[in-house]
């Protein structure tokens, strides 16, 4: 596993990151990062084209804070943005 390499993980560590690595073989754990990048190339990268590169990140920006969080509904939270999500898990958790 190339994340696992001995020079990679030294790497890592002059730069003061600490690798998020779980058991191997377990293939749920980066699920969620793999269906959001999904959901972002599907639903944003072909409308894309071919922006100049400081076009194409304020696009995903603005897909990622104005419409994922705000607004796309998901139905993992019962149909609520993340946004409306957390502002009702805080209160609930109050």
């Amino acid at each position: 596993m190339q994340y696992a390499c001995a020079d990679y993980q030294r790497l890592l560590a002059g730069h003061c990151i600490i690798p998020s690595m779980s058991r191997q073989g377990d293939c749920w754990d980066n699920a969620p990062q793999e269906r959001f990048f999904g959901t972002l190339k599907g639903e944003l990268v072909p409308h894309l084209g071919r922006l100049p590169r400081k076009d194409a990140r304020r696009e995903v920006f603005d897909f990622i804070e104005a419409f994922y969080y705000r607004q796309r509904l998901h139905s993992s939270l019962g149909y609520l943005s993340p946004a409306d999500f957390g502002r009702l898990s805080a209160v609930t958790a109050a």
